[in-house]
């Protein structure tokens, strides 16, 4: 009899997960990949900046996964609403909870909760068409932008802020997205680290891109690019050759400017009735290597705040979570009997995509020994549990009708291979016309 194990989250620890268990298990098995949205991906498909086409390749690979005769997809589906976890046990073997880390840690400043102050996360989801976010929810109708931090996420941020909409016309943002960048009235955008370039978490090659921004002046202040020794690994020292080569050269006029900041941490977001100003103050680093303030502040003319200081997993119905770490407490992914975890929500936010790999690896060899000789549940319940509740999951073909609909759309408006559709509805009008 199959083992049949419900994996919860298509992202890539989920479809690494699913493909682990096919290539790992000695006996036969079924794997139902379970998400919440009508598409699969997570983060390739609503974390990947849209003109980063190499790395949302990826989604091919994911996608030959869910192609394998032992691996199901079921969209539209919620633990917790549509789900629970007894419910899961109740007709699998097991379950792996790979729903990752979406949510953005907050500064804890005053001010945070101004209009105009968003998480990073937010805007991400806008460009990328993540339902979730309405294709109207920003309006790029400020001067000058704050991003806070300096890690890829941020970089990201910046590039797409700083493109013109030309730039981003063959790629897969929603269209109504692309139409609000193109009325985008920002000039000047901040990219703000409280340490110094030493401590950037950008990778060399995001970092680099910004340098080749055809409408936007990269500049870096000389006292700030300032590195004070150290035996650096190879990745820091390239960083801080570009910030330092950036440093020395004159802006050229461009549309745009891109100021890449380091040792100014946020203390207040000013305004009354939406975001008027950021003021920062000046930092250094204590004897024991910690983030202190000068007492020196400056006041950026900022009407829009975007932190990207980090993530963070939420908890799920009835699943063990520690605030403390924000993951779900596991011993090499052993949550409790016949519960696991993978990716994110396991390790929290560290490593690169291919990282999911090897974490998710290490999740089904527990499972699987875990399981071994144990008696199966023998038979597969959830679509009558599902059907009882009104719930149709949406199935493989019918995301496939959602690919196919982004496709015909790029077609129709001269477009690349896709343009994504914008919210919710349109996606289950074309799987379900």
């Amino acid at each position: 009899m199959a083992l049949h194990v419900a994996v919860i989250g298509s992202g890539p620890a989920g479809i690494y997960t699913a493909e682990a268990l096919v290539k790992q298990s000695a006996e036969p098995v079924r794997v139902d990949v379970l998400e919440r949205l009508p598409t699969p991906y997570g983060l390739v498909r609503y974390g990947v900046a849209p003109d980063h086409t190499s790395i949302k390749s990826i989604a091919g690979y994911l996608r030959k996964v869910l192609e394998l005769p032992q691996v199901r997809f079921l969209g539209g589906v919620t633990l917790g609403e549509h789900l629970s976890v007894d419910d899961l046990l109740g007709v699998y073997d097991a379950v792996v909870y790979c729903t990752g880390a979406m949510v953005d840690r907050r500064l804890g400043i005053p001010g945070e909760d101004l209009p105009g102050s968003v998480a990073a996360t937010d805007f991400v989801n806008w460009y990328c068409g993540h339902p979730d976010v309405d294709a109207g929810r920003f309006t790029l109708d400020s001067s000058e932008v704050a991003v806070i931090g300096v890690g890829n996420v941020a970089v990201d941020v910046v590039r797409v802020l700083a493109k013109t909409a030309d730039e981003l016309r063959a790629t897969d943002v929603p269209h109504e997205v692309l139409e609000q960048l193109e009325e985008s009235q920002v000039k000047a955008i901040h990219m703000i680290g409280r340490r110094g370039p030493e401590h950037a978490k950008f990778t060399l090659k995001e970092l680099r891109e910004l340098g080749e921004l055809a409408n936007a002046d990269v500049c870096v202040r000389p006292e700030e690019a300032v590195v004070l020794g150290g035996d650096f690994p190879r990745q820091v020292q390239g960083n801080i050759k570009v910030l330092q080569g950036w440093a020395e050269r004159e802006p050229a006029g461009r549309p745009r400017r891109l100021d890449v900041r380091f040792w100014l941490r946020p203390v207040e977001i000013l305004g009354t009735e939406r975001v008027e100003g950021l003021r920062l103050e000046r930092t250094r680093l204590s004897d024991e290597g910690r983030v202190v303030g000068t007492g020196e502040y400056e006041t950026l003319p900022v009407g829009m705040v975007l932190r990207s200081v980090g993530y963070r997993s939420v908890p799920l119905p009835g699943v063990p979570f520690s605030e403390q770490t924000m993951t779900v407490p596991n011993q090499a992914g052993r949550v409790r009997d016949r519960e696991y975890v993978a990716g994110w929500l396991k390790r929290g936010p560290t490593g690169v995509i291919g990282t999911n790999k090897s974490d998710a690896a290490e999740t089904v060899r527990t499972l699987l020994a875990d399981l071994a000789g144990r008696e199966r549940v023998g038979h597969d319940g959830v679509g009558a549990v599902l059907a009882a509740r009104g719930v149709r999951p949406v199935t493989y073909d019918e995301w496939l009708a959602v690919e196919a609909a982004e496709a015909e759309l790029a077609k129709t408006l001269g477009r690349g291979d896709r343009v994504k559709l914008a919210g919710l509805e349109a996606m289950l009008r074309a799987c379900r016309p």
